[in-house]
C-alpha cells in the first residue's frame, strides 16, 4: 500500500506503449513495473496501465505507463490515449519481420493522434531468441535514425535492456521539460496527465 512518502513526485510523467500484438508490450511493462514475467501470451483488452516512481537526477517521477491492444478492433479505443502521452515507445518484435514492417504505420498513428514534440522510442523486442530472429540490429537502428528517435533491444523474459529503455525516454522526457523556462515548466506540471482525474487533459479518457 502507497504511504504518503511514497505518493509524493515532482513529475508525473505519461508513458504509452504501442505496437502490433504478441510483440511483448505487456510483459515489457510487467518485467518494468513489477521485476516478473510470464511466459503465457497476455492479450491486452484496449487499455491497461501501471506505475513505477523512479528517480532522476534528484528528482522523483512518476510514470504512468499505459499498454495499448495492438489488434486492429481496439483501435479507435487506443488513439484517444495518444494525444496526452508525453512519451511513446514502438514495439517491435526482432522474430517477427511483419511487426517490424508495421512501425511505419505506428509512426504515422502518432503523426495523427499524439502531441507535437512527443519523446519517441523505438524497441526490438525479444532480442533473446537469437536463433529465430529475423530484423537485425542494424536494421532497428537505420529505421530509428531515419525517423530521429533512439532505438534499443530488449528482452522482457531476460530482462535485458528494459530498464535503459524506460530510463531513456524519462530522462529525455524530463529534458525537454526542463529546458522549457521556468513558467512553462510549472504549466506543464499543471497539466501533467492523469487519466484518473477528472480534469486530465486526454480528452475525456479516464482509466477506470
Amino acid at each position: 500500500m502507497a504511504t504518503s512518502k511514497s505518493a509524493t513526485y515532482d513529475y508525473l510523467i505519461k508513458l504509452l506503449l504501442i505496437g502490433d500484438s504478441g510483440v511483448g508490450k505487456s510483459c515489457l511493462l510487467l518485467r518494468f513495473s513489477e521485476d516478473s514475467f510470464t511466459p503465457s501470451f497476455i492479450t491486452t483488452i484496449g487499455i491497461d496501465f501501471k506505475i513505477r516512481t523512479i528517480e532522476l537526477d534528484g528528482k522523483r517521477i512518476k510514470l504512468q505507463i499505459w499498454d495499448t491492444a495492438g489488434q486492429e478492433r481496439f483501435r479507435t479505443i487506443t488513439t484517444a490515449y495518444y494525444r496526452g502521452a508525453m512519451g511513446i515507445l514502438l514495439v517491435y518484435d526482432v522474430t517477427d519481420e511483419r511487426s517490424f514492417n508495421n512501425i511505419r504505420n505506428w509512426i504515422h498513428n502518432i503523426e495523427q493522434h499524439a502531441s507535437e514534440g512527443v519523446n519517441k522510442i523505438l524497441i526490438g523486442n525479444k532480442c533473446d531468441i537469437l536463433e529465430q530472429k529475423k530484423i537485425d540490429k542494424e536494421q532497428g537502428q537505420a529505421l530509428a535514425d531515419e525517423y530521429g528517435i533512439k532505438f534499443l533491444e530488449t528482452s522482457a523474459k531476460s530482462n535485458i535492456g528494459v530498464e535503459e529503455a524506460f530510463f531513456t525516454l524519462a530522462r529525455d522526457i524530463k529534458k525537454r521539460l526542463i529546458d522549457n523556462a521556468e513558467e512553462k515548466k510549472q504549466d506543464t506540471k499543471g497539466q501533467t496527465i492523469n487519466p484518473g482525474e477528472t480534469q486530465g487533459s486526454t480528452g475525456g479518457c479516464c482509466g477506470n
